[in-house]
């Protein structure tokens, strides 16, 4: 990794980062960072206080005008320098990324940063893209058109599992559409978003377009939700908390944007290529040690695959390698925390009571031990409505059930409050055309499970929320629709006037 900065020095001023500085909270309260692969301590800081929110607030307010008022090309330019300066320190943000997080260092460099990079340059694009129908004389008497017009500020809150990710999926289409942004980051993994917020100092951007709270959900976050300036808010995390969230957002009429928990199904019919599938269930369900939404946590295969689809998957994790997620051989890291590798393996000992774990199931020893390491884990024999089936694990677990017809698998797949993503394995286009309509989730990939790009959409269905991340459809989304209308028969007496007073004349 080169020469790694010092994570002390370089946030010995705070984790807070507001009109253009980093400085400390004022709570009284500190909270510390910790590498989950050793336990050992990353960052000590002060949280952020409901009066550090206020002054973050009272920055993008003050921002905002003449952000809203720089051209699309103006934004649009800002944006492609960031790009450039995120890609100059692509190896600072992979290396801060994975000590906090407990990455493997190959995913933080493979994915996300450059997907971070990636969605930059989109947003730099879609600034000067803006999307209206044809102005034309509707009426035949006026000529309308459409303004797409900045909403204000923005208060976003982001969670752990993608600290990168997830502040640019927030901060990028707010500030290409012309608003300033408050985003405060899991307490847990606040490095990356801080420097994500000064790489945009050093492109250039305006102090107060991006500013930084880190604090306590129940303090900081719900104080920033509910803020009188504040005029939409952008929530990721679990269902529970977004519940709250849209609790407090719409009872000061703010527009709001969820994207929830999930529980993915990974559908394969008996026709599809079983070493495909196996290798795809893998690398879907261990991605980020299954800390991830779209993760494949059920797999429901067709009786004739089914047998040879759970050995084959035990084959193949017992294949994976836990590590120091700093070595480039490491597969996979620790999960965020002990709590969180905790709170996995209390959902495996709970399923041995009615299901098979077929491999893993356990903490490993070693060098390891000290980490929040969990072996990949597979569950086989669990019924539909048991809680390993229902409820979001969060962690490198994947759960196999059989089915027996194609109308079986796609309810099975349709049977738990989320909806958020999914899969669908089979040589038949029209089987795999089927389960793309059928499945009630927000992005359904074929023969495949988790990609995603910056040019199409993320979000769910159900319980899994509703808006969308990435692409022009979340750009849309962070502006306000105006339409104008003007006359174009300079009559003073207009016909329709006669329905309100006098007579035709």
């Amino acid at each position: 990794m080169g020469n790694r900065f010092q994570v002390k020095d370089r946030f010995a001023d705070g984790a807070q980062y507001i009109d253009g500085q980093l400085r400390s909270g004022t709570s009284g309260q500190s909270h510390t960072v910790v590498n989950p692969a050793t336990g050992e301590e990353v960052l000590t800081y002060e949280l952020a206080s409901t009066a550090d929110v206020d002054e973050a607030v009272a920055a993008a307010k003050r921002a905002f005008p003449a952000w809203s008022a720089a051209t699309p090309g103006e934004r649009s330019d800002a944006l492609h320098r960031l790009a450039a300066v995120l890609a100059e320190q692509a190896e600072d943000f992979a290396y801060a990324e994975s000590l906090q997080c407990g990455k493997p260092i190959k995913l933080s460099t493979e994915f996300d940063v450059p997907g971070t990079i990636d969605n930059t340059a989109f947003f730099a694009g879609a600034a000067r893209h803006l999307q209206g129908q044809a102005a034309a004389e509707y009426s035949g008497d006026h000529t309308s058109y459409v303004r797409r017009e900045a909403i204000g500020v923005v208060g976003s809150i982001a969670p752990w599992n993608y600290p990168l990710q997830m502040a640019a999926w927030k901060i990028l289409p707010a500030i290409a559409a012309g608003n300033t942004i408050v985003l405060k980051p899991a307490e847990l993994t606040p490095l990356t978003s801080l420097m994500f917020a000064q790489a945009a100092k050093d492109a250039g951007l305006p102090d107060g377009v991006v500013n930084i709270v880190t604090g306590a959900g129940r303090d900081a976050g719900e104080h920033l939700v509910g803020h009188p300036d504040v005029v939409m808010t952008s929530f990721t995390g679990s269902t529970a908390v977004g519940k709250r969230v849209a609790e407090i957002a719409t009872a000061t009429v703010k527009r709001l944007h969820l994207e929830l928990g999930g529980k993915a199904p990974f559908l394969v019919f008996d026709d599809a290529d079983l070493e495909a599938a196996a290798h795809g269930a893998v690398a879907a369900s261990l991605i980020n040690t299954g800390q991830d939404c779209t993760a494949a946590t059920r797999a429901y295969v067709q009786r004739p695959l089914h047998d040879a689809f759970v050995t084959r998957v035990a084959e193949l994790m017992e294949t994976v390698r836990l590590g120091d997620p700093f070595d480039p051989a490491t597969d996979l890291g620790p999960l965020v925390s002990h709590a969180q590798r905790d709170r996995v393996a209390g959902f495996v000992e709970r399923a041995r009571g009615y299901a098979t774990v077929v491999t893993g199931g356990e903490v490993p020893g070693g060098e390891l031990a000290e980490g929040a390491y969990y072996r990949p884990t597979l569950v086989s024999g669990a019924a539909q409505d048991s809680e390993v089936v229902q409820s979001e694990i969060f962690g490198p677990v994947l759960v196999v059930l059989p089915f027996d017809t194609d109308d079986e698998g796609i309810e099975l797949a349709n049977d738990t409050p989320y909806g958020l993503a999914a899969s669908a394995w089979s040589r038949d286009v029209y089987r795999a055309g089927r389960a793309t309509r059928e499945i009630k989730a927000g992005c359904v990939w074929v023969n495949d499970h988790i990609p995603i790009i910056s040019e199409m959409p993320h979000g769910g269905y159900k319980a899994s929320g509703f808006g969308k991340d990435m692409s022009a459809y979340s750009f849309e989304e962070y502006t306000q629709v105006k339409h104008v209308m003007y006359d174009n028969t300079a009559v003073a007496a207009k016909d329709w006037h006669r329905t309100i007073f006098g007579d035709r004349i």
